[in-house]
């Protein structure tokens, strides 16, 4: 293999990313992600995450696509506690799939992304190597991964890069 990339070879700057503030509400970042994934007429398949900052814009987390339809639904959390169900055995869930997303969303879209959104709680620093990122991703069930120069962020490595990058090495 040749020389080995780092993490600042494959990141993404901070500002590249969409982001918002902890207080902001699902419905707003409902918005961001509408206006994030727009590119022309056309639905762009990244970003599937938004940054969450605090006041003084340290990143507190990822809001991810995921993370806000569970937050629109209810349901979803009391499900997500049991194990993964097979296809034939969905009858047992107990929900009735027509009810799911309905007038409650309305008013759930106005809870703060900070209630619904995963603390971020591994980095990785601009001089590592990617495979470090790659380890940490996966044995953490990441997508995104916070990068720090010193202890600024400066931005994040994606699962896509890191994917595109190792692979290219086979």
């Amino acid at each position: 293999m040749a020389k080995m990339k780092v993490v600042k070879d494959v990141m993404v700057g901070v500002f590249d990313f969409p982001h918002l503030p902890y207080w902001f509400s699902l419905r707003q970042a409902i918005g961001i992600v509408k206006k994030s994934l727009l590119e022309g007429d056309k639905l762009r398949q990244f970003p599937l995450a938004i940054l969450v900052f605090d006041e003084k814009y340290n990143l507190m987390g990822t809001l991810s696509l995921k993370d806000i339809l569970k937050g629109l639904e209810p349901q979803f959390f009391k499900q997500s506690s049991k194990a993964q169900v097979p296809a034939e055995d969905e009858g047992e869930l107990s929900i009735i799939w027509d009810t799911l997303f309905g007038k409650d969303a309305a008013g759930l879209a106005e809870r703060p992304v900070v209630d619904f959104m995963v603390p971020a709680k591994f980095f990785v620093k601009e001089d590592d190597p990617i495979t470090k990122a790659a380890f940490l991703m996966i044995h953490n069930d990441l997508d995104l991964l916070p990068v720090l120069d010193d202890k600024k962020f400066v931005g994040l490595a994606r699962m896509i890069e890191i994917f595109e990058t190792l692979s290219a090495e086979i």
